[in-house]
Formats: C-alpha cells, structure tokens, sequence
C-alpha cells in the first residue's frame, strides 16, 4: 500500500499548494466535496494545467484516486481517498 501521506518536502509542498491556488484562483469554476470524493470543475481552458496538477498530485500522493472527466465545455476532476485515509484528506481536502 503507498503511505497514507504527502510525500513532498516542505518547502516543495507549500510551492505546490500556491500552484494549485493559483490555477483555482484562475480556472476553477465550481468544486464539491462528498465525504471521502472532492469534485474540482474547471474552464475547458486550463485543460493542460489540470492534467499537469493531476500528474504531480499522483506522483506524491499515490493513496489518492484522480479521474479527470472532459464534457460540456469544463475539465472535471474527481479525487477519491480510501477510508484508511481520511484524516490525510480531511486535511488536503
């Protein structure tokens, strides 16, 4: 099983948080979060940064579950955590 936790250091961590603040800020048209799934919709425009930030994500939180979904004009990515690791996304989500 991979860890249960963020495997960037802290300063890469608070770069990668600014980075993802920045495409929301920019690109991020509606969000939902279901318990354990969190749902992030974003303008058809930021289709390569989404699939970027989905890739980085991966790579060091690999206990989280991405799909990202293109319909109707938007970029849908939904992320999925096990129960095993809910207190980690509590604090991610």
């Amino acid at each position: 099983h991979p860890p249960i936790a963020c495997t960037l250091g802290a300063g890469d961590f608070k770069s990668r948080l600014a980075w993802i603040a920045k495409l929301n800020h920019a690109s991020l048209r509606d969000h939902r979060r279901r318990d354990l799934r969190l749902e992030l919709v974003y303008v058809p425009e930021a289709r390569e940064l989404v699939h970027e930030m989905v890739r980085r994500e991966q790579a060091c939180c690999a206990f989280l579950s991405f799909e990202v979904v293109e319909e109707q004009g938007t970029v849908r990515v939904v992320i999925s955590a096990p129960e095993a690791a809910r207190e980690a996304a509590e604090a991610l989500f």
